[in-house]
């Protein structure tokens, strides 16, 4: 990876100093880079930061969909770094390719969307994984069910374990609600985001029901 394709936080002061460049006009150089690979058809995944009530969230997608949610908490480096072996290596911040997603995100932390409508790229999950996956969305907006309703929705009743390691492998949370996914007893249960961003989750939900 080259300088541009990691995240700013964890190289911006280095390339301050040693090409000499403010941030302003680093930002700017960055943006250009962004565009004409972009043009050329260089970027195998693009990536942005976004600002929410549950933390600094990084939106990540390829020319199928978005691909990747990520917290701050799982580290962005390392998120980054994985999806560059997956995917492909050339990961660049080209916040053009996510507005879409990041306005709907922005609508649905303000209450406005209870659904999200975008392209998905799911080959970051497989087999059974991928199957929870794909139903959570169908989880009613201010609705929770437990894992083990979700195991008997997706025609295996025997498989609670597997749906919760399916919901915390995750890779697109908030967008694929595996929030909504409680213990049998109603307690929350694990989440990559940590418990009091679920909390946060179901609280914003339940309070624009």
């Amino acid at each position: 990876m080259s300088p541009t394709d990691i995240p700013a936080t964890s190289t911006e002061a280095a390339l301050r100093t040693l090409t000499g460049v403010d941030a302003t006009h680093l930002d700017a150089l960055r943006t250009r880079l962004a565009v004409s690979a972009e043009a050329a058809h260089l970027v195998d995944v693009a990536y942005r930061t976004i600002d929410t009530p549950v933390g600094t969230l990084l939106l990540a997608a390829t020319d199928r969909g978005v691909v990747r949610v990520a917290y701050d908490r799982e580290g962005f480096d390392d998120v980054l770094a994985a999806i560059a072996e997956r995917i492909g290596p050339r990961v660049l911040r080209s916040p053009g390719r996510l507005d879409e997603a990041a306005h709907q995100l922005d609508e649905y932390f303000t209450g406005i969307r209870r659904s999200f409508d975008l392209p998905l790229d799911h080959r970051l999950s497989s087999g059974f994984r991928h199957s929870v996956q794909e139903y959570l969305p169908h989880i009613g907006y201010g609705h929770t069910l437990t894992y083990k309703q979700v195991a008997e929705r997706v025609g295996n009743p025997n498989a609670v374990r597997a749906v919760g390691s399916a919901c915390a492998t995750n890779p697109l949370p908030v967008i694929v609600p595996c929030h909504r996914v409680l213990r049998s007893d109603g307690t929350l249960g694990g989440y990559v985001g940590g418990l009091d961003a679920k909390t946060a989750l179901l609280d914003l939900e339940r309070t624009a029901a």
